[in-house]
């Protein structure tokens, strides 16, 4: 794992609480749409890369799904979700990790869901190692949301620079392994009264 990585983001966790961190809402609406669009099935494994403390695997409890894994660096954060859930936390897969460097099970995931993670990937070989992460333990024909600062967003977040794309450029980072069957944009509203452009896409995992 990255050190100095782990480093911000437990200092990021340990120091603000969660609604006054630019990324907050109470719910991930726009990847909740996405997801309930696909009409999985309540056993398809599930991991959301960099959840946090986020509310998406209390609302993916809520709608049945019962193999679902969060993965973050911040062991603070994972902490204080697995606390929030409180009983249901027991059948969560919490996963201390750097996404590019995690070991995953191979062809396991039927959906990857990252809301903020890939745009801090600056460098090329981090990228490179992200998607063969993904291409490596999805299924064939599974899918993955990914979403980032649109290309009208922010040049940095908590303090790091990052990349900002649009829907054809994000989805070509994941090429040839998955195609985009989808695209969207958002307008998130921060905690502190402004706006943060997304960009989302809707990946499939090609079957070869």
């Amino acid at each position: 794992m990255n050190e100095a990585r782990r480093e911000h983001w437990e200092s990021v966790y340990t120091t603000k609480p969660e609604d006054q961190t630019s990324w907050f809402r109470p719910h991930l609406d726009e990847s909740l749409r996405l997801i309930d669009g696909l009409g999985l099935p309540s056993g398809t494994p599930v991991i959301d890369v960099g959840g946090g403390r986020a509310t998406l695997v209390d609302d993916l409890l809520s709608r049945g799904f019962i193999d679902v894994t969060v993965l973050d660096m911040s062991q603070a954060a994972l902490d204080e979700a697995a606390h929030r859930l409180s009983a249901a936390g027991e059948f969560v897969h919490w996963m201390t990790a750097d996404i590019t460097r995690a070991e995953l099970l191979p062809a396991h995931y039927g959906l990857w869901h990252d809301r903020a993670v890939f745009h801090f990937l600056t460098e090329s070989v981090d990228r490179a190692r992200y998607v063969a992460n993904a291409a490596g333990s999805i299924q064939p024909g599974g899918h993955a949301i990914v979403a980032t600062f649109a290309e009208d967003g922010p040049e940095r977040c908590s303090g790091l620079p990052v990349r900002r794309y649009d829907a054809a450029t994000l989805a070509s980072e994941f090429e040839p392994a998955f195609e985009r069957i989808a695209d969207s944009r958002e307008r998130h509203p921060t905690p502190f009264g402004s706006e943060q452009p997304f960009t989302y896409v809707l990946l499939r995992r090609r079957r070869y």
